[in-house]
């Protein structure tokens, strides 16, 4: 495979990495399983123009990415329903969408695991046509980040530090979303602190990321409790994956839900993939089934249920008339 990685110097834990010998592990690492790869260094800048630029190119099997969760949300935008595949080195604080996919956290693991991984196909969600691969959320998580990107913070350690200060900032005072959600063609009028829909159905017992990244269902929550201790425990219980018990939260599935949102202000009032943006009057949020290339490790279990799945249905088509 013809592979271009680009490490993003000023992303995630990459920027206390010494990059020249990451560099050197990539090329070692893919050369080994027989690929032609080359590394390009780029600041955080000039990261997403780069990324743009390798999309536009029809001779890269693979797109291989190191940098934050920003860093990987923006590539899989610029390839969504393209040929080039998407590889991800995790150098995020959350790395979500890198769980999903089941690549190690370690980025000397994650290389060895990609170099020698396989090519599958994934889905990926659209708000009003901009994609997202973990979450597009409003309310108390678009005032969590609010709050966050006031703080400074120069690492890692310090952009979870800064997280949990604004957490206990935004709790302060739970938001009010007043929306019109329809979900398969049913609509009703919701008053809620907090609303989020995922790309794939969150899994139970971990951080809050999908399990089967080919799972063919947006997950939908809705939290419209305004008591403080119980939206504090239903944050917890989100954070260790305990959500299916927690009563504060309505969990819906759908291919397909329009939020249209009621009040104002509107600017920064959303989130997509971590970072602020509009909320629009209409969101229409939609799931595109395996619409994203990606290489991820030969041993992901997902690899093993889509073959599965696929064995199945052949043995239910009906058998060919003899001739």
């Amino acid at each position: 495979m013809r592979i271009l990685a680009l490490l993003n110097r000023d992303g995630g834990t990459l920027k206390t990495t010494n990059l020249d010998w990451l560099s050197e592990l990539i090329r070692d690492e893919f050369a080994v399983h027989g690929h032609e790869v080359t590394v390009e260094i780029c600041g955080g800048k000039e990261i997403v123009q780069a990324i743009e630029k390798a999309a536009g190119r029809n001779d890269l099997d693979v797109l291989l990415v190191g940098g934050g969760d920003g860093t990987v949300s923006a590539a899989a935008a610029a390839l969504f329903k393209g040929e080039t595949a998407l590889a991800i080195l995790p150098a995020g604080t959350m790395n979500l969408f890198a769980r999903t996919l089941q690549i190690p956290l370690g980025l000397e693991e994650a290389v060895k695991a990609m170099a020698g991984g396989t090519i599958t196909d994934v889905d990926v969600a659209t708000v009003n046509g901009k994609p997202f691969i973990h979450q597009f959320a409003a309310g108390l998580h678009a005032r969590m980040v609010r709050f966050r990107e006031r703080i400074a913070y120069g690492s890692r350690l310090g952009k979870m530090w800064a997280t949990t200060r604004a957490i206990a900032l935004a709790f302060r005072k739970l938001p009010k979303v007043e929306l019109l959600i329809k979900v398969d063609g049913r609509t009703e009028r919701l008053l809620c602190s907090a609303i989020a829909v995922s790309n794939n159905v969150y899994g139970l017992g971990h951080l809050p990321f999908a399990d089967n990244p080919k799972g063919g269902e947006l997950g939908i929550y809705i939290c419209t409790e305004r008591d403080l201790s119980r939206v504090a425990k239903l944050t917890l219980d989100i954070f260790t994956g305990n959500w299916r018990r927690n009563p504060s939260l309505v969990v819906k599935t759908a291919k397909r839900v329009e939020l249209a949102h009621r009040g104002k202000p509107r600017s920064n009032r959303a989130v997509r993939d971590g970072e602020l943006e509009l909320l629009d009057d209409l969101s229409e949020v939609e799931l595109h089934p395996l619409a994203l290339r990606v290489l991820v490790p030969a041993e992901a279990t997902y690899l093993d249920q889509a073959v599965a799945d696929a064995a199945q249905e052949e043995e239910q088509a009906p058998a060919a008339p003899v001739q």
